[in-house]
């Protein structure tokens, strides 16, 4: 499709966009009657529930019907359990799911707790704004251009790490990250690259919490004697407690979509290193494997809902 054909199409859409603003504009103004009240909420909500049943139910019910065939997308045939059955049985599968389990984990808890240390730290200093803006970063930087980055730093013969340990007389010849080797350190240097793009979001949203802390509060503390150790562990943590929750969150949310770091730095390597979400695309989704892509996908769901009721849960009761 030619450039002013694409130009042509955009356009009406926006006109038939705007018409049917402006149709239903008319058409509530005209009605100003109770009942008119009702078919004006009528017009703005249903397009909003058509849009929401196409995007996001159909293609959620399609994808869990699709978990439980086998085949290419056109020539499925049921296969009941047996792709969760191979998710959970299967020694690559098992694999993953440790490794998809060490992310969740490491992760959301690691970048949380240095985002808060790192915030209080720096609360209140002089040079907080840039001290903020470095550490925030990262966040500015996709996860594949992260990856990048950190592929040079763990580079063995111009990386930076190895620079390091040559200055410290610890050697300059390290293989950090054996991208063809099942090595037990390869998972732990991928997700420090996610920690490192994330303890500037932990860290940013920290800190406007700890601000909002009621100086009284702080102060009475202060007036009673509390030490820093004791003021962070009784006053700044329970004052900041439902926003860690959503910090936490938030993170393993993050975490359980992300596929990108393995992708860059890996290359589709081998399973030692895959995820859940890396699983479900590069490895099956793009060998037409629906079936066992789609699984993988309701697995993830699985995994998140949970989290997503807990996290609305814990910000209703802050409330």
């Amino acid at each position: 499709m030619s450039t002013p054909e694409k130009l042509l199409q955009m356009v009406i859409a926006v006109a038939v966009f705007f018409a049917v603003v402006a149709a239903i504009l008319l058409l509530t103004q005209r009605l100003r009657s109770r009942r008119g009240e009702l078919v004006q909420s009528a017009a703005f909500i249903l397009p909003a529930l058509l849009l929401i049943c196409l995007g996001l139910l159909y293609p959620a019910i399609k994808t869990i019907y699709l978990s439980f065939t086998t085949g290419a997308i056109n020539h499925t045939r049921f296969a009941g359990f047996d792709n969760y059955k191979t998710i959970f049985t299967t020694k690559t599968y098992i694999t993953v799911l440790e490794n998809t389990a060490m992310w969740v984990v490491l992760t959301p808890i690691i970048a949380t707790a240095i985002g808060l240390v790192y915030a209080v730290l720096i609360d209140r200093s002089s040079f907080e704004r840039i001290a903020k803006a470095l550490v925030f970063l990262p966040m500015a930087i996709s996860l594949v251009g992260a990856s990048i980055i950190w592929k040079f730093v763990y580079d063995p013969n111009i990386g930076l790490l190895n620079a390091i340990t040559g200055k410290l007389g610890l050697g300059s010849d390290h293989t950090w990250y054996a991208s063809l080797e099942s090595h037990p350190w390869n998972n732990v240097w991928l997700i420090i690259i996610l920690i490192w793009v994330q303890t500037g979001f932990a860290m940013t949203v920290l800190s406007a919490a700890i601000k909002a802390i009621p100086a009284d509060i702080v102060e009475a503390a202060r007036l009673d004697g509390v030490g820093a150790f004791q003021m962070f562990r009784h006053i700044t943590v329970p004052s900041i407690r439902p926003t860690l929750i959503v910090v936490l969150t938030t993170i393993t949310i993050a975490t359980l979509k992300a596929f990108d770091i393995i992708q860059t730095i890996a290359a589709g390597g081998a399973y030692h290193t895959s995820v859940l979400a890396y699983e479900f695309y590069f490895q099956q989704f793009k060998s037409a494997n629906t079936g066992l892509a789609s699984a993988l996908a309701v697995l993830i769901f699985v995994l998140v809902t949970p989290i997503v009721v807990y996290n609305v849960r814990q910000m209703r009761r802050a409330r």
